[in-house]
């Protein structure tokens, strides 16, 4: 009842509301998995899952018996071959469409999917919601699954927030190393943009999450102090140490000036720091808020919003230097 109020009332401002779902792999406290906990072999959900033996080894740091993401045992992984698995989540999926009317579903690492089931998956919710949006999470090349039958569009890594980064802080996206020779090299940025641009089709173009942070990696505000590191060795407060915030308004520029949909990360309009996960997960900082960035988001957002060529235009670059970068959107 919350989430469907929620979706109404952002419908009614001409908002969109976008869910996140994970059906690469399950927690261990899923009911399928629990049952097979309980119940060893005898489960009925034995084949929802890729168990190699019994009993099931599950303390982090240990090699699990069972596949799951990331050698992390509290996240084993589905069997989506398995056609009654498969008809469970795209159900899931389904429900919430036709409850709620939610408008759009984010993939979580759906490159460790097998394509047979997003073939399946987009018919099945494009059935119920045509104009339903699929957004995929990858982190390399996308176009084997944007032919038109799978994904609408993905989380832009290659083609957005990678080169940014390296342009404007020379840092890597989790902060795990600086390369001062692509700091400022608009040579090395224009390259990167124009090759995984062209794996986009125009529709995935114009639609792709444009980030400069979220959930995986380092604040890009943090990025700006050049630190190499973790929460974990540096200390927390390492993060919000000699930050560039000129450096991040740039950012934002771009953002929502380059072909794509600005996504912006809870906070870092705010002037949000931290280091790579989990310290980028951190609270809202309420009372301590960065006002002139904040305001600064929204004149850029009000100007993305105004110019529909900012949203549908081509691209064209029209000088570049050491530093420096001009680019035209034009239709």
């Amino acid at each position: 009842e919350d989430l469907r109020e929620l979706v109404q009332e952002a419908h009614k401002r001409g908002m969109k509301i976008v869910m996140d779902a994970v059906f690469n792999h399950t927690g261990r406290e899923f009911f399928a998995f629990e049952d097979i906990m309980e119940k060893g072999e005898k489960s009925k959900y034995l084949d929802w899952y890729y168990i190699e033996k019994f009993p099931l080894e599950s303390e982090r740091g240990e090699i699990p018996n069972y596949k799951c993401f990331g050698y992390y045992g509290g996240m084993p992984k589905l069997n989506l071959k398995n056609p009654e698995v498969e008809k469970f989540f795209t159900d899931v999926a389904c429900y919430w469409i036709k409850e709620c009317d939610i408008d759009g579903w984010r993939m979580d690492v759906g490159d460790e999917i097998s394509h047979y089931f997003w073939k399946n998956f987009r018919r099945a919710v494009k059935a119920v919601k045509k104009d339903m949006l699929i957004i995929g999470e990858i982190w390399h090349y996308a176009g084997d699954f944007l032919e038109g039958d799978e994904w609408d569009t993905v989380m832009n890594y290659d083609a957005f927030m990678e080169p940014l980064t390296w342009f404007l802080t020379g840092m890597e996206k989790h902060s795990d190393e600086y390369r001062e020779d692509l700091l400022g090299n608009s040579e090395a940025f224009i390259g990167a943009m124009k090759t995984h641009m062209r794996a986009l089709h125009m529709s995935a173009l114009q639609t792709a999450m444009n980030e400069l942070s979220n959930h995986d990696h380092s604040r890009f505000l943090t990025r700006t102090n050049h630190r190499v590191g973790r929460v974990q060795e540096l200390g927390a407060e390492a993060a919000n140490e000699n930050v560039n915030v000129a450096v991040m308004r740039e950012a934002v520029t771009i953002q929502m000036t380059w072909p794509g949909a600005p996504t912006v990360y809870y906070g870092d309009e705010a002037g949000l720091c931290g280091f790579t996960d989990p310290d980028n997960r951190r609270t809202y900082p309420w009372g301590r808020e960065d006002y002139q960035m904040i305001d600064f988001h929204r004149v850029m957002i009000r100007i993305h919003k105004k110019y529909e060529v900012l949203k549908t235009g081509s691209l064209g670059f029209l000088w570049n230097d050491y530093q420096g970068l001009c680019y035209a959107r034009f239709s």
